[in-house]
């Protein structure tokens, strides 16, 4: 269930505001942040942060890529490398912008990049709301989900229960996709609750101006 927000700072605060008001307890928040994948969102990491994680597979395509990164002394290779990829850092400037668009099965990544996360960290980590403040204010067009596990007021505890905010992205039918200028926050009531009676009820109550109910979560 969705409801739509001008920009990201307005959608993070309904998502807070929903979980005051109408959960028990709430977890820690659980950051994603989506590879980047457009010419924009390239350019607004050149611009915006220093470093940047990067994958590639070893194949013959690539090789002259990554021959460009290190002519320019812009890459450092992780120690460990394996017969399959090439993984390290890349620095970030203005000077790399003619290397977009990327070959095919090159990734960068800003999930280990402050404010997303911490050098040598696990995308997977949860955070903590300061530290997910700090993250909205510089996302600019990069893609941002964010999942707190709860426990909703009046309805028993439930598997899949949780606030999800998604900006520039949707969630679609089990996942969610990049959506540039589209922020949300959906709720899920967990499955086995939400299309109960009980479940519906407690929707028709919640006075939240809820969007039509969705499969998945």
């Amino acid at each position: 269930m969705r409801e739509p927000f001008p920009d990201a700072g307005s959608a993070l605060s309904r998502a807070r505001a929903i979980m005051r008001d109408l959960t028990d307890w709430t977890a820690e928040p659980w950051p994603r942040l989506d590879k980047v994948t457009t010419a924009e969102q390239f350019a607004y990491a050149l611009r915006a942060f220093d470093t940047a994680r990067f994958a590639a597979d070893r194949v013959p395509h690539v090789f002259a890529f990554i021959d460009e990164l290190r002519r320019r002394g812009a890459v450092t290779f992780d120690a460990r490398q394996t017969r399959s990829w090439f993984s390290g850092d890349v620095r970030l400037g203005p000077d790399l912008a003619d290397l977009w668009p990327f070959p095919e099965s090159v990734d960068l990544a800003l999930a280990a990049t402050p404010p997303f996360g911490a050098p040598g960290g696990e995308p997977e980590d949860t955070c903590t709301e300061e530290q997910l403040d700090r993250m909205v204010p510089v996302l600019g067009p990069l893609t941002l989900s964010v999942l707190w596990d709860c426990a909703w007021r009046g309805l028993p505890e439930a598997k899949g229960c949780g606030v999800l905010l998604c900006l520039n992205s949707v969630r679609a039918s089990q996942h969610d996709e990049p959506s540039p200028g589209q922020f949300g926050v959906w709720i899920s009531l967990g499955p086995r609750v939400a299309w109960t009676p009980e479940g519906r009820t407690w929707v028709r109550d919640s006075g939240l101006p809820l969007g039509e109910p969705e499969d998945g979560w």
